[in-house]
């Protein structure tokens, strides 16, 4: 495929642009060559600056779980923005969206609205510090929770991708009061427990990993965080800014059974607007201003057009839940399709998926942390990543995130990309 065009703007960004990009890991600095700018997107298909189309299998890092433009999301955007755009006032809408979350969500009774995921996961720790009266927090290596100074310390996704999981600019102070951790290992964290009796706040995990490819939790894993939360006094918050009314209508609370103290939500809660959001029982989020000392505020939280974006695709969850069970058997026919032909021609791989999130990791053996993600071959990932590119599909530009399928695949699509990934494993 040519992309010329794509070539020419990136130029043109990067005179005034930091890296040419708004986020690191779209600088195809993991793979090479230059970033495929988008002009559109309808249903499971970009369409790029050079006019070529292609299947998306990140679909916006997870939000566009309907398909791109999607009618319902696209005319209530519209309808309120003719209404206005932002108020900085209370509205209707986030009283409607709060109530329909809350009603979805398991074990939860309040909700409070932000504008990113990293927003969300920055005040639910700020909050369980406040609630408990404690200051250190564990979370594990390769999880991501956004880029606040406290989640800095070993981050997945575009901090590894990057090659700075330690970023500069984080200071001593603040990385000495976060522990890191050992994901799907409870020995590892019941030893930083022990080492660290009633001084830790909250263990901030993704329940199901997206940011080291997508790793599930073992079994027993997160029965055990919150069993040990329990006996410590420790808040168990879950990150589910990608897992959050994408794996269930109520997320990983409902699909695994478990429950959190704290849960964080962004990605498709937008409807692909930005919004975030973390939420609890009463008790915790009542210590938040203006009812308690915990003070989080911000100018555009609960922004008309977002909470009418987000509104629209919770509803549109909420009364056709079948959509879940249709995006795991989708997911589950590319995994079998992919396993099938990499299978055939002898390359060493693993396959991870839970619901509609999977990645594909070059070794063969299991991986279920960052350590393990690590040992994948990062040049059997860059060749497959352009071979699918140059088939007309787009995956993510880094072995270190989840793919995110969206219900507007078709079977056409999918066999088209397994076919795909059939070809392109012929060059390894």
């Amino acid at each position: 495929m040519l992309y010329k065009r794509s070539s020419q703007l990136f130029a043109e960004a990067e005179k005034v642009i930091p890296g040419g990009v708004n986020s690191p890991v779209r600088a195809f600095k993991a793979v090479g060559g230059t970033p495929i700018f988008v002009k559109s997107a309808k249903g499971a298909y970009l369409y790029d600056e050079d006019g070529n189309r292609l299947i998306d299998y990140i679909n916006s890092w997870g939000p566009m779980i309907l398909g791109h433009a999607y009618e319902p999301v696209v005319q209530a955007v519209i309808e309120k923005a003719k209404l206005g755009t932002s108020f900085g006032m209370p509205t209707e809408l986030e009283t409607q969206i709060a109530a329909l979350a809350v009603a979805m969500v398991p074990n939860i009774d309040k909700i409070r609205f932000v504008n990113s995921g990293t927003e969300a996961c920055m005040s639910a720790v700020r909050l369980a510090r406040g609630f408990t009266n404690k200051d250190k927090i564990i979370k594990f290596a390769g999880c991501y929770h956004g880029h606040s100074d406290s989640f800095l310390i070993q981050a997945g996704s575009g901090a590894v991708t990057f090659g700075s999981p330690n970023s500069p600019g984080v200071t001593a102070g603040t990385a000495k009061d976060t522990l890191l951790a050992t994901y799907n290992d409870l020995e590892n964290v019941a030893l930083l427990i022990e080492a660290n009796k009633n001084e830790i706040a909250c263990i901030i995990v993704e329940p199901v990993a997206g940011n080291m490819g997508c790793i599930p939790p073992v079994a027993g894993f997160l029965e055990g965080l919150r069993q040990m939360c329990t006996d410590n006094d420790i808040l168990l918050i879950f990150d589910e800014v990608m897992t959050g009314f994408r794996l269930a209508a109520g997320g990983v609370q409902e699909l695994l059974n478990v429950n959190a103290d704290i849960v964080c939500f962004g990605k498709v809660i937008g409807g692909g607007l930005p919004v975030g959001a973390f939420a609890a029982r009463a008790e915790i989020m009542n210590y938040l201003a203006p009812l308690g000392p915990v003070y989080q505020a911000g100018t555009l939280s609960g922004n008309p057009l977002a909470m009418a974006a987000g509104l629209t695709m919770l509803q549109s969850l909420n009364n056709d839940r079948n959509v879940f069970k249709s995006l795991e058997e989708k997911t589950a026919y590319l995994h079998a399709g992919m396993d099938k032909v990499l299978k055939a021609n002898n390359v060493d791989f693993t396959i991870n998926r839970i619901g509609s999130m999977i990645s594909v990791h070059f070794d063969a053996n299991p991986v279920i942390d960052f350590k393990s993600a690590a040992k994948g071959d990062n040049e059997n990932f860059k060749k497959f990543f352009h071979g699918l590119l140059n088939e007309g599909i787009y995956i993510a530009p880094s072995a270190y995130e989840s793919w995110f399928l969206t219900d507007a695949l078709s079977y056409e699509d999918l066999d088209f990309t397994i076919q795909a990934v059939d070809k392109v494993s012929k060059t390894f």
